[in-house]
């Protein structure tokens, strides 16, 4: 027996706005739009918004989608080809609206990486590999 992740779905009260988000800044193409669902054109896994009382009414009302969600649940790690175009698109960005959490910085793990957050809080990492330490 085997399992693939097909893919991911994140959760919000507002839909129509995380989904504005990920559209208009991050240039994800929306193919579902539905006032409790949102699913965008994505190479591999598939990726979704649905709204939280939408997921309990699935559910059965199930407490974890009922509940005041706190903290980071989850990063999306968005490649670049090189600190260039990583620092191109952090800066586009950031002026369309995402929040800025952590300009492009080189780390000890070899990549330079920066960090934003979308209208939900979620942080999110964009990385290239740091070509000096190859």
């Amino acid at each position: 027996m085997r399992i693939q992740l097909e893919g991911i779905t994140m959760l919000s009260k507002d839909v129509a706005r995380l989904a504005r988000f990920y559209h208009d800044v991050l240039g994800f193409r929306i193919v579902v739009e539905e006032a409790d669902y949102v699913e965008f054109n994505n190479n591999g896994v598939r990726l979704a918004i649905c709204s939280t009382p939408l997921m309990a009414d699935n559910t059965n009302n199930h407490p974890s989608f009922l509940e005041e969600r706190k903290g980071q649940s989850f990063e999306f790690n968005f490649q670049c080809d090189s600190p260039e175009e990583l620092n191109a698109l952090y800066q586009e960005y950031v002026s369309k609206g995402a929040a800025a959490i952590l300009e492009p910085k080189v780390k000890h793990w070899g990549h330079v990486t920066a960090f934003f957050a979308d209208p939900d809080g979620n942080i999110h990492s964009l990385f290239a590999v740091n070509p000096e330490s190859v």
